[in-house]
């Protein structure tokens, strides 16, 4: 029996540690943070919102409870499982993409939310810039700021940049 437990705790470390390597370790999106996102994004019913690591789903079901539809990428499978629950209600609005967003082609959006650590933010901007050169998006990330980037507005440590298409030449 101990053995079993032993293995379930190893099991939740690295089952919650090595999503470190690809983006951030599981920490939930506060309240107060979560309708500072929502608010500086200002999204309309209908609009795509994009989560970059959706954890528990919190922002996923925030978002569909406004009228979003919402895109979550998350690695950690028992947080699928948790994010798939939680928006049960709304599930005709809400995707949940068990993967790593950094491999993937992102679907088409007008907001992202992110809650990232610093080290990936310029990798970050890049995918953004490389995923939508023709499209507006707006970002939303709690706690990181994008290297030489403008902050376009912040609130409750949430900060937002906008992304313009790219002009052609």
């Amino acid at each position: 029996m101990l053995l079993f437990l032993f293995l379930i705790a190893v099991w939740l470390v690295l089952l919650f540690g090595f999503v470190v390597f690809f983006g951030a370790p599981y920490l939930p999106t506060l309240g107060k943070q979560k309708q500072a996102a929502l608010d500086l994004l200002d999204l309309e019913p209908g609009q795509t919102l994009l989560e970059l690591g959706s954890g528990d789903g919190r922002m996923l079901l925030a978002g569909a409870e406004k009228g979003l539809k919402v895109i979550g990428y998350e690695l950690n499978p028992l947080l699928v499982l948790v994010s798939y629950i939680r928006t049960w209600k709304y599930r005709k609005h809400v995707r949940i993409i068990w993967a790593n967003y950094w491999w993937h082609m992102w679907p088409r959006t007008d907001g992202i939310y992110v809650f990232l650590l610093d080290r990936y933010m310029e990798k970050l901007d890049k995918k953004i810039i490389q995923n939508y050169p023709e499209q507006k998006v707006k970002l939303t990330s709690f706690a990181f700021k994008i290297p030489d980037k403008e902050i376009v507005e912040e609130k409750n440590g949430v900060y937002l940049y906008n992304y313009l298409p790219s002009k052609k030449s």
